[in-house]
């Protein structure tokens, strides 16, 4: 494990799609954060889901995060001492990370089909997510596993939780206190089909990669105790966390890539221009009052997470018109 001199935060996208307004306001609030201290940014591609995972959009949103004028000190493609950047190239450190839950005794098998999972969360976006697992599997005693590892059942790897609170401070909403049961219970650290789940993967590369500041959208907040929980477990110092508002629609939803029009690339091809979305998403931010066409690095001596709005903020047919006008 490194240990960084001093701060370093992290770009963290996932190759589902192109990057849309929504992923560049929190890249751009990741960058600010960790240059405006001075700190070093590393680029991390969490393609671990292989269904979900495409090249092409890794190579896009490198070329979009840089056409936005975001850099990095390490990434696929610069390389650093905690390569490789790609998750798909880093299931050793999954799996060894497995091996030492596994020896204290807080895991087990959970054989739980997706469809019965799927009973009790309906949609798999942050706001459902809170609906706890009901240890239906943790009951199992050995002989019950056996029979089930005998008929050629998968097994899913869940981490035992326990029930007490995760206290942690974040750096916009103070401190806070949660309960492992209200944030989905004990969570999946391996699927049946054996991909590596996002809990793991992310703390177990946070700490190889020396992350020091986390700075990500409110509907991650779920996942903190669990991140907190594993570091703990793992000997993993803890980051400093701030869970930043999000970009809404229009009609209020949060942005996702099925909102395809608000991809960086479509407004590059109707002709917007870098340093007007650096300037819309800067105004949002409370930075930039009148929407001047700015770059990241002007923003640096302004920049302040405490600056940041306390809301959500909504992206307007306006706001769009004006950035391809």
């Amino acid at each position: 494990m490194r240990h960084a001199a001093r701060v370093c935060g992290r770009f963290a996208p996932s190759p589902t799609g192109y990057v849309h307004l929504g992923n560049a306001w929190a890249f751009l609030l990741v960058w600010l954060s960790a240059r405006a201290q001075n700190g070093r940014m590393i680029l991390r591609v969490e393609d671990i889901d292989p269904q979900r995972s495409r090249t092409e959009f890794i190579d896009a949103l490198l070329e979009d995060m840089r056409w936005l004028g975001l850099d990095w000190d390490e990434g696929p493609d610069v390389a650093g001492p905690a390569q490789p950047y790609l998750q798909s190239l880093r299931k050793g450190h999954y799996e060894e990370a497995l091996t030492r839950l596994d020896r204290i005794g807080v895991t087990y098998p959970c054989f739980c089909t997706r469809g019965e999972l799927r009973n009790l969360a309906s949609a798999p976006h942050a706001e459902d997510a809170v609906v706890p697992y009901p240890g239906t599997c943790r009951r199992l005693d050995e002989a019950q596993r056996a029979v089930l590892f005998g008929a050629g059942r998968r097994a899913a790897v869940r981490l035992r939780c326990s029930a007490e609170e995760v206290s942690f401070t974040d750096a916009l909403k103070g401190e806070g206190r949660m309960r492992l049961a209200d944030c989905g219970g004990d969570f999946a650290l391996r699927r049946s089909d054996g991909v590596i789940s996002y809990q793991l993967a992310v703390t177990v590369d946070d700490a190889a990669m020396g992350i020091t500041e986390v700075v990500r959208g409110r509907d991650i907040l779920h996942s903190t105790p669990g991140q907190i929980v594993l570091q703990r477990l793992l000997g993993y110092a803890t980051p400093r966390y701030a869970h930043i508002p999000l970009l809404l629609d229009n009609n209020g939803e949060r942005l996702a890539k099925r909102h395809k029009g608000l991809a960086l690339r479509s407004l590059r091809q109707q002709g917007a221009d870098a340093r007007r979305v650096v300037g819309l998403l800067s105004r949002m931010a409370g930075l930039n009052p009148r929407e001047q066409p700015v770059k990241p690095g002007d923003l640096l001596p302004r920049f302040t997470l405490a600056r940041l709005p306390e809301h959500d903020q909504r992206v307007t047919e306006d706001d769009v018109r004006r950035l391809v006008a």
